[in-house]
């Protein structure tokens, strides 16, 4: 049974709640918008802001909770950090995983991290590539859960099931905790049913989708962790005193994060300890996990249809129409999802949503490149896109936000021309430094030092022809950089 304490009001939680975003996750079922480097969480899939944005502008009121603490990879260190800043967030805190390790060992770091100021700290766990249509309800909930976790329950959110679904794992409520209104016990946790256990879970009324958020005292969650795996709270103690400062972040040690055993909440904690609890609540969520599931929570015409972007469908239902790039145009189809980007269209039937990764797998055996990222590729400065890549040629538009500086590098195996379509090039070619302007140009011959950098208030926008025998990514020697890369 979870540990409760005394009763409380809403009014009475005084101590404002300390949320951690996990940004760990790679999204390949939503393929081909889901990619290593840009996954699901850092896009704009059901707004204009990016799952991320949206998870933590919902934890955005000050008077109840603290600046977020963000866990991410390093891979993804600068999207993260951008996106935050545009969201208008300041984070607690960006803490970058070396390698992944599921979520057990990320909420430890951020346990360990927010018991350095606050010993009686309730932190609120939340994946950052989750939906929730209803924050009111969300945050209702979250004072519902507040009370337990106070009292020691280690609390997980229970969705509302409103139909049979195979793809989520399920909670089974057991008592109602005693003295807190809307709070239970859990009586246990179980695995992804097959259609006809989710249809008898859904009668039931006493199963909850598993929607992997919590709310934890992290005196309680890493007590509980240690009982289980010592080895891995040591691992993460380790990595967190031997990592470093870097910029705007804080990097894990590699070596200490490596002996954290690969391993989720669930499994390491929640289905073990006596005190975990459940809030039921219903606030519009989804996982986002796959094609159908945004089919289900989005916005329907009246033939059953979700569109976004250009898109014409005639004669066409229920069906999961997304256009990033062009028209896209549809006939005479049913139950489809067609997502058309700018180098991939993909098409399946929604019952197969599940089954995308299929498709990554095959990629990743053939090594496609479409598998790893955009034509578009952001990058701490700005962005660059690949428009043509030939025989010893490849054209790049690239833009360089205001202020933004690339590295000062070196190739060894090409030459790059650059030409300025809008904007002021400050560009620095062996000993020589020069400022362009619009329509002007320069040649950097290879072996040759030199660095690029917009010192306007405008984007900095040119289009770089490389010329050579080898035109990979990975031939630049950095011997200077703004953003910790040398």
């Amino acid at each position: 049974m979870a540990t409760t304490g005394k009763q409380m009001s809403t009014g009475e939680i005084s101590a404002k709640i300390h949320p951690v975003i996990l940004s760990g996750g790679s999204g390949t079922r939503l393929w081909p918008m889901s990619r290593a480097m840009q996954p699901k969480q850092l896009l704009p899939l059901l707004s204009e802001q990016s799952l991320l944005q949206e998870t933590a502008l919902r934890v955005a009121d000050a008077r109840r909770f603290t600046p977020p603490l963000i866990v991410s990879n390093d891979q993804h260190r600068f999207q993260v950090a951008e996106q935050i800043r545009l969201a208008g967030a300041t984070p607690r805190s960006i803490v970058l995983e070396p390698m992944g390790r599921n979520t057990a060992p990320a909420i430890c770091v951020a346990a360990l991290i927010l018991l350095q100021d606050d010993p009686e700290a309730l932190m609120l766990v939340m994946p950052s590539d989750h939906a929730i249509g209803d924050t009111a309800a969300f945050r209702q909930a979250i004072d519902r859960a507040a009370t337990a976790a106070k009292g020691g329950a280690l609390v997980t959110f229970g969705i509302t099931a409103d139909r049979p679904e195979t793809g989520y794992g399920y909670i089974r409520r057991g008592a109602a905790l005693k003295g807190q209104d809307g709070c239970f016990e859990v009586a246990g946790f179980v695995e992804k049913p097959d259609r006809d256990r989710a249809q008898g879970y859904v009668a039931d009324g006493g199963y909850y989708w598993n929607s992997g958020i919590f709310l934890f005292p992290a005196a309680g969650f890493l007590a509980e962790l240690e009982q289980h795996d010592a080895a891995t709270v040591a691992a993460c103690r380790e990595a967190l005193e031997k990592g470093a400062r870097d910029l705007d972040f804080l990097r894990l040690d590699k070596e200490a994060f490596a002996k954290a055993q690969n391993i989720s909440v669930d499994y390491a904690v929640m289905e073990r300890t006596k005190h975990a609890a459940v809030v039921p609540v219903s606030m519009g969520w989804s996982d986002a996990g796959t094609w159908d599931s945004l089919w289900q929570i989005g916005a329907k015409d009246e033939n059953g249809n979700v569109t976004q972007g250009d898109v014409i469908a005639e004669d066409a239902r229920n069906s999961y129409l997304r256009a990033e790039s062009g028209l896209l145009a549809v006939l005479g189809v049913e139950d489809l999802v067609v997502v058309s980007t700018s180098d991939t269209v993909m098409v399946a039937h929604r019952d197969r949503a599940q089954d995308i990764k299929k498709l990554v797998t095959r990629l990743e055996r053939d090594g496609r490149s479409e598998l790893q990222s955009h034509p578009v590729v952001h990058r701490p400065w700005g962005s660059f896109h690949s428009i043509h890549s030939g025989e010893r040629v490849q054209v790049k538009h690239i833009m360089v936000k205001p202020g933004g500086k690339l590295s000062l590098q070196m190739h060894h195996h090409r030459a790059e021309h650059w030409v300025v379509v809008n904007g002021t090039a400050k560009v620095t070619r062996g000993n020589e430094e020069i400022l362009l302007y619009e329509d002007q140009s320069t040649y950097i011959p290879m072996g040759t030092t030199h660095r690029l950098e917009n010192p306007g208030k405008i984007p900095l926008h040119l289009i770089e022809v490389q010329s050579g025998g080898y035109l990979g990514e990975d031939d630049i020697v950095r011997y200077e950089d703004t953003y910790g890369r040398s």
